[in-house]
């Protein structure tokens, strides 16, 4: 819970509205991941590389739960 704790201060000194939602949203990415015993950055190269082909009504394959790369 800390890295949130953190987080949530850091969010005040993004810069705009907009920055601080990004970094919000990079933050949730990375910490579902390490939630999910993955890689964060093994995940995220593999889901860019995905996901430019993939169908929107299958978005869940590319979640860190269904990621085949598992061990952190």
């Amino acid at each position: 819970m800390k890295p949130i704790a953190l987080g949530r201060k850091n969010y005040l000194f993004m810069g705009s509205q907009g920055g601080g939602e990004a970094a919000a949203i990079a933050n949730t990415l990375i910490q579902t991941a390490k939630l999910n015993n993955v890689d964060p950055q093994a995940w995220l190269t593999w889901v860019l590389a995905q996901i430019a082909d993939h169908k929107i009504n299958r978005i869940n394959d590319l979640m860190p739960w269904c990621y085949v790369g598992k061990p952190a």
